[in-house]
Formats: structure tokens, sequence, C-alpha cells
């Protein structure tokens, strides 16, 4: 049976289908009362698939609770051990990490903790132009040159059978910490600790490369101890580095749920210590005044991923990994102005690309170029992906070779379509995971990777329609606008990726004022139930939904987050609308 529409919402305009969150009222009843929840913040709990048992652990998260042994990870004890004895016999070891926050936190992890142990590791972060995602023969060749023996692969390495194997014959011992999808085949490395290997149960496959990484130093943390490096020396704190898990998981845009849910609630109360130099920094060249998601996904994120994108790509890294406050500003400084860089660069590029969407008719967004800065495209498919409701890919094309990236929707596993891809011939390489992928493709293979795609990801589409729709946990009053209930909201986050945010709709609003500010966002003034309240829908102005706004209806369904936000010494609450339906 057709689930009713909320609030009759049939087609609101963004073009979805309001339906309200199942919950179970007994439960939730029952949550209510147990916790001193408000019933409304207790259904949103439940609707979350949380119950009584779980909702404990759910509300306070504790790393202690929640960390497996890592040993239960293939191939941990043996990196740990390799890892171990390089540092004991004084080798030298290179982290080679990839340009992304996931790799950056990763590279930086490692980083601090060997610099803790009093070793230094050689870092290597592949220029994306140059030498694109992943390890790479001729790099290998270099560190090998420099007399490397050890090198530890973070955030790729997974499928990169090749570079491993020109690894292998150089010398060099490798071993791949990632989470990216599997083959059968794994590549000729020591070891290969990845969650989402295929002979792996599955338990952990929603960790970011950077969870693998932590639980990879307390594996060789333990290594070292039995091993006797301890015995005229401190261990050190390794809790002290979750603040860089919480900001790597956030970025890559995981599931906040299990241990990812662990680590960020815990992660973000040591980023708001400030202790890491590099993050303080950032922080301040960005006006980041809270260390929560918001500020790590939306504002430090993408400023450590300008320096991969259209910088050096070392930046990120570096940055996160020093412990001087000079060299932490100026990296901070130049990252801060690559960013500002990078957002025109993405304006343009975006602009090309949906109008070269405009009046396709296919089951992804897919879409190339020659004119365009391959740092940004993965950006571009986001937005292409948030616009259409497809898949979307987008290829900046040099020469004779195009650089992809993609972004995915619904159940559609972008990573293991693009792996079918270059399994097929279609491609150099690629890979990635559910939710995003990146490959490289000669220009006279772009029409049939485009024809392969298609068919293959058509028929998925067909096989589990995707009907756009938004779900809301309920209907709250302009009563409810008060910063008292929307902290009680916050007592679900951290929120992101299986763990959404709770979204609300206040019924027959009548907006009174409405104003464009700063990039296209539309602020308006309503009145609810006699009660006043603010809200503003972000980059709508040229959108249905913008316009809607700004004709100051007398009677619309608003939708939306309630955030606490701060002026003048003073809290209020703002509704971050992202749909609205019922106008009038």
């Amino acid at each position: 049976m057709t689930q009713q529409a909320f609030l009759g919402v049939e087609q609101s305009y963004t073009g979805r289908r309001w339906l309200s969150r199942a919950y179970d009222e007994r439960v939730t009843q029952a949550l209510a009362q147990r916790h001193g929840l408000p019933d409304i913040i207790a259904r949103s709990l439940n609707a979350r698939g949380i119950g009584l048992d779980d909702a404990a652990l759910f509300l306070d998260p504790k790393i202690r609770d929640l960390l497996p042994d890592p040993s239960c990870f293939k191939d941990m004890d043996a990196a740990a051990a390799r890892f171990a004895a390089a540092i004991k016999k004084g080798e030298r070891i290179a982290v080679y990490g990839d340009y992304d926050v996931d790799g950056a936190t990763s590279s930086a992890l490692l980083l601090r903790f060997a610099r803790s142990l009093g070793v230094d590791l050689r870092l290597y972060v592949p220029d994306r132009l140059r030498e694109g995602y992943g390890p790479n023969a001729a790099a290998m060749q270099v560190l090998a040159d420099e007399g490397i023996t050890l090198v530890i692969c973070v955030d790729c390495g997974t499928t990169a059978h090749e570079a491993l194997a020109a690894a292998r014959d150089a010398g060099l011992e490798t071993i791949v910490l990632d989470h990216h999808a599997s083959e059968p085949d794994l590549p000729p490395a020591l070891a290969v600790v990845n969650p989402n290997r295929i002979d792996e149960t599955g338990d952990y496959g929603y960790l970011a490369a950077v969870g693998v990484t932590y639980l990879f130093i307390i594996a060789a943390n333990r290594a070292l101890r039995l091993a006797g490096f301890y015995a005229n020396r401190a261990e050190p704190d390794l809790l002290q580095w979750l603040d860089l898990v919480a900001l790597g998981t956030v970025c890559d845009v995981v599931k906040l749920n299990g241990l990812n849910r662990g680590f960020v609630a815990q992660g973000l109360k040591i980023a708001a210590q400030r202790r890491n130099q590099g993050l303080a920094a950032l922080a301040q060249v960005a006006g980041a005044r809270k260390m929560d998601v918001y500020a790590a996904g939306f504002i430090l994120g993408p400023r450590i991923n300008a320096g991969g994108r259209i910088g050096e790509s070392d930046l990120g890294a570096k940055l996160l990994a020093t412990e001087d406050v000079s060299l932490a500003a100026t990296l901070a400084q130049h990252l801060h102005a690559l960013n500002t860089e990078r957002r025109e660069i993405e304006a343009r590029v975006l602009a090309e690309a949906e109008g070269m969407m405009l009046g396709q008719d296919a089951s992804l967004a897919f879409v190339a170029s020659e004119h365009w800065h391959p740092g940004v495209i993965g950006i571009v498919a986001s937005r292409l992906k948030d616009r259409f409701r497809h898949p979307a890919l987008v290829i900046a094309i040099e020469g004779e070779v195009g650089k992809g990236s993609g972004r995915s929707i619904g159940n559609i596993d972008l990573g293991a379509n693009i792996i079918a891809a270059r399994q097929a011939g279609l491609l150099m390489n690629g890979g990635g995971h559910k939710m995003a992928a990146g490959f490289t493709v000669a220009r006279d293979k772009i029409g049939d990777l485009f024809a392969f795609l298609a068919e293959r990801i058509g028929k998925q589409m067909l096989a589990e329609p995707l009907t756009p729709t938004l779900t809301l946990d309920g209907i709250i009053s302009g009563v409810a606008l008060q910063p008292s209930f929307a902290r009680q909201i916050e007592k679900l986050g951290p929120f992101g990726t299986g763990n959404s945010e709770p979204r609300f709709a206040l019924a027959d609003c009548k907006i009174f004022r409405a104003d464009v500010v700063g990039e296209k966002h539309v602020s308006v003034l309503f009145m609810q139930g006699g009660q006043r309240g603010r809200g503003i829908a972000f980059r709508a102005m040229e959108s249905d939904l913008g316009q809607a706004l700004l004709r100051k209806s007398e009677r619309i369904h608003l939708a939306g987050h309630l955030r606490i936000d701060e002026w003048q010494g003073e809290e209020r609450v703002q509704v971050h609308i992202s749909d609205a339906g019922g106008g009038v």
C-alpha cells in the first residue's frame, strides 16, 4: 500500500513527494520516558532504528564500547608486525597517501604516530594532474632509489596491481590500508588491510581509510609493546589523534553509525581543544568558530582538499602533521587562498556541465570536455548528481587521456560499475566505493564507456526505480523554534550519512519578508501559529523553491533543519529550508 503523502505534498517545489518516517509508537513513548526526551525527538531516534537497548550507547557513544580488536581484520597482524620491525630496525619507511581529506588525515595520523616514536616517515602524495590517483610504478622507483624499504599506502592501493608489482620488483615491501572496493585478486603487497575485501565479513565496511589507519596504529602500538619497544619510554596517547579520524570520516561521507559514530563524537571533542596546530590555524583563517560536523565537512574539508585539487597534493597532509605554529599558519593561508580559486574554477565548470546536460535523457549524467580542470570534477559530479538525481560522471580531457570522477545515488554501486568497466577493457585504471569513484580513460574509449555504464546503470535503476522523496520526522509549530529544543535535537548527532539530521515541517506558514543574500541564498521571515520564525534556503534563488519563497506566499509548508544561530551575543533558531510545498 502506498504511503500517504505527508501534509498532502505530492510534489514539492523541488519535485519531491513528502513522506513521514516510520516509527514504533510504543517504543517511542518508552524512549521518551527513560531518557527524558520530547516525544518528537524520541520518535526521530526510533525512526533511525534505535531501540531501548541501543539508545544509551547511541546518545553517548564511547570508543571503548565500540572498538573491535584490530586483529579481526585480515592481514592486520602481519602489517603491524612488519611496521613494528621496521621501526625497531631503523628502516626508512614511506607513507604513500591519497590527496583528498581521507588520505591527508590518514597520512598525518601515521606521521604523528611515528614522530611520537622518534621516527620521521617519508611522505609521498602523487600529483593529481601528472600522476593521477593511487600508486604508480615511477613513484615506487623513486622511493626505492631513496633507500626506502617499506611503503604504507593509505586510502589507495587495493586495485594497484601493476604499481605494487613494480614496487616488489624494485625491492620494496608494501602495506595497503584502504577501504575502497576490492576485486577477488589482491595486489602483490605484504598486507592488504581493507574491511571491504571480498573475503572480509563486511561488518566494518563503512569505515573510512582514516578509521582503518587508526585501527592499524592501535595494532602497531600493541606489537611494539609486545616487542619491548616501550621498556624505557612512555607509550603515546592514541586518543589525542581522534580529531584527525573525525575529520577524515566526516569528509569522506561514509556512514556515521557504529564505530564511525564513536570516532566522530569523541574526535570532535578533541578537535574543539585545537591541539592540532594545522587544524587550529585553518579554523582561524576560515572563520570556523565551532569544531562540529558542519565545520569539518563544509569549512575545513574543502580547504584541505584544495591543495590536491589545484595546488600541491601534499599540502593537506603537511598541514595536519606539522607541529610548527608558523608553518601551520603559512600552509593554512595558502590552502584558504587555493580554495577561493577552486570555487571560481568550479563555478565555471559547473555552468558548462549543466548546459551540456540540459535536454539529455539518460540514466546517468555523463559529461566530458577538454577545457575543465581535473581538480574540480569530483565536486561538479556531486552537484550534477544533486540537480539531476542520477549518478554523475565528469571527465576532464587532456590530450588523448581523460580523468574522470563520479558520484552516485540510492543503491547504485558506482565503484563496482567502474571496476566492471575496467575489467571490460574500457578504462586505463579506476576504482572507488559505492557512492564515489575515480578513473582514467583513453579519449577514444569515452563513447564506449558511456554506452557501457548507461546500459548497466539504466538496468539497475529500472530494477529499483528511484522516486524523488523527502522524508520528514514530523510537524513542529513556531513555538518549538527555541534554542532549548534545537539542543535536544543535537543529542542525536553527529549527523551524516547513515544518521541523517532530523528534518521537520512547519505547516501553513505566512512569509512576510524574503530577500536574496550572499551567494544566491534566500532569507525569509515567516509567521507560524502566531510565532515569528527565520529561515534560509541556500543557493536557491534561481530554483523553483527560491522563487516560491520570494513570492512571499500567504500559506506554505516549510521543511528543514533547525540550527542555533549566534548573533550579537544572542542565540536564536534558524530553519535551514530544504524544501517547501502547498504554497498559495
